[in-house]
Formats: C-alpha cells, sequence, structure tokens
C-alpha cells in the first residue's frame, strides 16, 4: 500500500485500487478498439453485420463505468443511467432492424439516435472527466465530437460523410487516450479518497 496526504486526511492506495485502476483501464482501451474497429469496417464495407463490435463496445464502457472514480456520485449513476438507457436502445434496433442492418436503419432513420444516443453521451461524460482530471487534449475530442457528430446527423446539419468522418477522429483520440493512460500510477485515476471518504460520510449523515 502507498500512504498519500489527502485533503480531509491521509490515505492509501490498496491492491485493490489498483486491480479496479487496471480494469478501467482496459475496459475503456476494448471499447476503443471496438469503436474504432467498427467504425473501420463501416467506411470499408459497408454497414452489414457491425453488431459483434458492439458487444465489446457497450461491455467496455459498461466496466469502465463500473470501475471510473468519479467525486460525484449523482454524476457517476447518471452516466451509468444513460449508459444502461443506450444499452436498451442498441437492443431495440437490433430487434426492430434485425442485426444485420443496425447500422443501415440508423442511416436511413437518425431518429434512432434518440434511442442509442445516450449511450454516447456516457462515453463523453467519460472523456469530460478524463479532460477535467488530467487535461488532455485528446479528452476534449472525445467530449466534444462525438455530440457534434451524433446532433449534426440527427439534425441533418452535418451530410453522413461528415459526422462519420468526426466519429472516426473521436475513435481515434478516444484510443490515444486510453493508451497514455497505462503508464501512469494508479493514483492518478483513484483520486483522493479522503475526499470520497468525507463526501460518504456526509451522506450518510441522518436528513442528508
Amino acid at each position: 500500500m502507498t500512504s498519500f496526504e489527502g485533503v480531509y486526511g491521509p490515505f492509501t492506495i490498496t491492491a485493490e485500487d489498483e486491480r479496479e485502476v487496471f480494469g478501467y483501464r482496459l475496459a475503456l482501451c476494448i471499447a476503443a478498439i471496438a469503436q474504432a474497429g467498427l467504425l473501420l469496417q463501416w467506411r470499408q464495407w459497408g454497414g452489414a453485420w457491425l453488431w459483434p463490435w458492439l458487444l465489446p463496445l457497450v461491455a467496455g464502457v459498461g466496466l469502465a463505468l463500473r470501475w471510473i472514480h468519479i467525486y460525484l456520485r449523482p454524476l457517476h449513476r447518471a452516466l451509468q443511467l444513460l449508459w444502461l438507457v443506450g444499452s436498451v436502445g442498441f437492443v431495440a434496433l437490433a430487434i426492430s432492424a434485425g442485426p444485420a442492418r443496425m447500422a443501415d436503419a440508423v442511416a436511413s432513420q437518425p431518429a434512432w439516435l434518440w434511442a442509442i444516443g445516450p449511450f454516447f453521451a456516457a462515453l463523453a461524460g467519460i472523456g469530460f472527466k478524463e479532460f477535467f482530471c488530467f487535461r488532455r487534449p485528446e479528452a476534449v475530442g472525445v467530449t466534444l465530437l462525438l455530440p457534434v457528430a451524433l446532433l449534426g446527423a440527427l439534425s441533418g446539419l452535418l451530410p453522413a460523410a461528415a459526422s462519420g468522418s468526426l466519429m472516426g477522429v473521436e475513435a481515434a483520440l478516444l484510443l490515444v487516450l486510453t493508451l497514455r493512460k497505462f503508464p501512469m500510477p494508479a493514483a492518478a485515476d483513484v483520486g483522493d479518497k479522503s475526499v470520497f471518504a468525507y463526501l460518504e460520510a456526509q451522506r450518510r449523515q441522518p436528513g442528508s
């Protein structure tokens, strides 16, 4: 265990903390690879049979949100709820259009973005957390390009090719972001555990 001095007192980084951090980074990396693979296949060979990429993408983001360290519990729960709603949207899309035609259905009926958009909002939220904590420029791209691409496609303000290009840049930036995280010490992702302890104590107080 490694000891640190936090805002509200000393705390230690345990082996369990290190495992959670590694799990977070690995899950986010798997999601980044899956998203890049999905977009590359869509660009090169069309939109048929993209669903196998969705499995590691959805699972990766979900696990990353399981192990991510965010001081504000309501924000953490909100991101997990967005992930859940968007994941249900993917299931509804698969049932309606068929697993092999999901991408084509989104391209021809952008209203489906209302159903799956919350998933990407959760992913953008992870990007925002990474920028807020570490000021990584690639995190800005993940945070901004995802909503611009999806809202542009939904509103019709951006042609499909432009939205796809923005998503491709975002996927590349997410992959860079995840790969740059592995050499970082685990304490960077854990954060100040004394703040977590203080907020939890405040939450458990009667009347809070």
